[in-house]
Formats: C-alpha cells, sequence, structure tokens
C-alpha cells in the first residue's frame, strides 16, 4: 500500500472532525477534489485529471469517493481503502456529476473544494441547481491551521533536511556561474535530501535579487553581488519546506550592509514575537515597524509570512489586518524582504512553530550574512 502523506494516522478522525465541522457551519455537505485538501482528509494523492475525482462528505452520513473506473485501482491501494470511505466509481459514457448529486438529495448548502477547477464547480451547480455552494476552505483551514505532533515532526524534518542544501550553496554559488547553473546543482540536492518534489528554486542574483518571486535566469553572477536563495520542496511524508537566506558573492556594497543589519533585527524582532494570544498582525508589525523606522518601509513589498504545511501557502497569513490570535501548532514563514529595483535585495526565512510557550524555529541556520569568495 502506497504511503500515507498526510504524515498522519488519524484520517479517519480528521473526517469525523470536518463532518462535525461542516455541520456546525450550517453546511450538508463538503465535495473535495484531487488536491491537499483530498490528501489532508484520506491520504489519497489523486491525480488532478478532467475526470470528476470526488470525496462526497455529507455533515451527516457516511463519505463516498467518487472516482473514474480507471483510478478505481489506485484509490484502493491508497489509504481510502483502510480507512472506511466507500469507492464509487464512474465509467466514460456516466454523468460524475449526476452521480455525486443523487448522493446528496437533500442537500441545499454545499461546500466545495477551494482549489476545484472551474469547469466542476460549474458542472456541480448545474446538477444541484437548489444548492448553494460556499467554499469548503472556510471549514477546513481551521483543522489544517493546528498541526499535530505528527505534522510538526514531518515539517521539523523538512526544515532539516532544506538546512542541509543551503548550507552547500557556498560550494555552487560563484562569479562567472550562471543562476539556471546553480539553481540545478540546488535542485539536485533538495531531492538528495529527500524531498519528492522541488517546488520552487529562486536564486536572484544582483538587480534579480530585488523581485522577490523571481527565480532563474542566464544572468552570470558578478562580483559584488548579493544574491536570494530561497528553496523549497516537498518531503516523501507530503509536507513542504521552504527557507531563505541572502548570500554575497566577493565584496558586499556598503548600502546593502546598511540595510541587511536591518532586516536581520527585525527577523528576530518577529521571531521572538511569536507566543499563543498574538495575532498574525502583531508579529507582521513586529518586522514591518523596525523596517519603516529605518527609512525602509516601501521597501518591504510583501506579507511577513504564510502557513505551511501539505501546502507551501496556506493559512494562517502573516499579515497586516489578520487579527486571528496565534494556537500551538500552527505553523508558518517569517520572510521579511528589503529590495531596491535595478539594484539588490535581501530576505531572511525560517519557518517556525508558534508553541504552548512561545516558539519553536524549523530552520536553524544562522541569518548572518555569508561572503562567499568571488
Amino acid at each position: 500500500m502506497p504511503e500515507d502523506k498526510t504524515g498522519d494516522t488519524g484520517t479517519a478522525d480528521r473526517m469525523t472532525q470536518a463532518r462535525r465541522r461542516t455541520a456546525e457551519a450550517g453546511l450538508d455537505a463538503l465535495l473535495i477534489s484531487p488536491g491537499s485538501d483530498l490528501r489532508y482528509l484520506t491520504g489519497y494523492d489523486a491525480l488532478p485529471l478532467e475526470r470528476l475525482t470526488c470525496l462526497v462528505l455529507p455533515a451527516e452520513g457516511d463519505p463516498v469517493l467518487v472516482v473514474p473506473a480507471l483510478e478505481r485501482p489506485a484509490a484502493e491501494q491508497s489509504p481510502v481503502g483502510s480507512i472506511g470511505v466507500q469507492i464509487e466509481s464512474w465509467n466514460e459514457t456516466d454523468d460524475p456529476y449526476a452521480l455525486v448529486a443523487s448522493l446528496l438529495p437533500d442537500a441545499r448548502r454545499i461546500a466545495v473544494d477551494n482549489h476545484m477547477w472551474a469547469e466542476k464547480v460549474l458542472r456541480l451547480r448545474a446538477v444541484m441547481p437548489d444548492g448553494q455552494q460556499k467554499l469548503a476552505g472556510d471549514v477546513l483551514k481551521e483543522l489544517r491551521m493546528r498541526k499535530s505532533s505528527a505534522e510538526l515532526q514531518a515539517l521539523r524534518d523538512a526544515g532539516a533536511a532544506i538546512d542541509r542544501v543551503h548550507a552547500r550553496i557556498p560550494e555552487w554559488l560563484r562569479a562567472g556561474r550562471t543562476e539556471r547553473a546553480v539553481g540545478a546543482d540546488i535542485a539536485e540536492a533538495i531531492r538528495a535530501e529527500g524531498h519528492a518534489t522541488v517546488d520552487f528554486v529562486i536564486v536572484g542574483s544582483g538587480p534579480n535579487g530585488a523581485s522577490p518571486h523571481h527565480e532563474l535566469s542566464d544572468r552570470e553572477i558578478r562580483a559584488g553581488d548579493p544574491v536570494v536563495v530561497d528553496i523549497g520542496g516537498t518531503t516523501a511524508a507530503g509536507y513542504c519546506s521552504d527557507s531563505t537566506r541572502t548570500y554575497v558573492v566577493g565584496e558586499p556594497p556598503e548600502d546593502f550592509l546598511a540595510y541587511y543589519e536591518v532586516l536581520e533585527r527585525a527577523q528576530a524582532a518577529s521571531v521572538d514575537a511569536v507566543r499563543p494570544g498574538v495575532t498574525c498582525a502583531a508579529v507582521d508589525a513586529a518586522a514591518r515597524d523596525i523596517i519603516t523606522d529605518a527609512g525602509y518601509g516601501e521597501r518591504f513589498l510583501h506579507r511577513t509570512g504564510h502557513g505551511i504545511g501539505l501546502e507551501t501557502h496556506e493559512d494562517p497569513y502573516i499579515v497586516a489586518g489578520n487579527d486571528l490570535p496565534l494556537e500551538p501548532g500552527m505553523v508558518f514563514s517569517v520572510e521579511p524582504g528589503i529590495y531596491f529595483a535595478g539594484q539588490h535585495g535581501a530576505r531572511i526565512e525560517d519557518i517556525v512553530a508558534c508553541t504552548a510557550d512561545g516558539v519553536e524555529p524549523f530552520n536553524l541556520r544562522s541569518h548572518e550574512l555569508v561572503i562567499i569568495d568571488a
């Protein structure tokens, strides 16, 4: 049987909790398509196809997984086969949407997966015209934000693995090499450290470091370049890593050194602010206030962090206006950045967990600027 990619053995309990929260929200059912929510609830890493795969999870009644006939063997061999979920398959000439509707004859308030393809949402609406569609994420995020002990360990392991990759960056980062060549070495190392997939590799050298989501280019790294390296993947257990460090090849520019020191203080202050009861907005403000007071506020272009788990970006989001109080088990990034368009930029990112008495970082590499011989 394939590995349970939820990193936890409690999938049946998760569905029980999801059904309870569905009822509390006044909903009749959740409809979950392939993706992280389906993996979270069942452990099944289903292929996202044009053919409909859908977990029908009623607030009252038994769950049913609707799958194309050709995917039934994979579903049966997945953890679904051991947690008591009935599997209903459909043939190529059948209408799977009508099948889903037949399983929910009296449902009127139906929550669909946030990442369900629009064509599937619209076809479900057509076969259930009296149903009011909501977002399933409003129910499931309350469960997924609070990681179990098994999930915390999976994320801790992912953090340690990506730390080991960052430890090797000086082997590959040097003047004359292209970002793309360095990125290829990093991607190979990410896989070698136990990741099933490489989700992103950002090597932003010189002016490219001022673009937070720059990935790779054929630009040659030059002496004096600051280089933002933001990397992550998904481990075999199904959980994600994500960590950023900033390096300099050769002698760093003076103006860069001035704001990097501010960035270090801001990132440390934001991590130190993490504890139960503190809001996501307050953690954002802890970094943002320091950067703003130093005169770089307009250079901090994005939120301070995002939740992480089965997806690289998920709730909770560490951003101004989010007054959600932190709770033990919430895991997220703390990644302030300062960017000067056309020149250079810097970012420091750790994944951290809110604990009962404070914070636990899952990335333990030093934040000190790493200067590499040109």
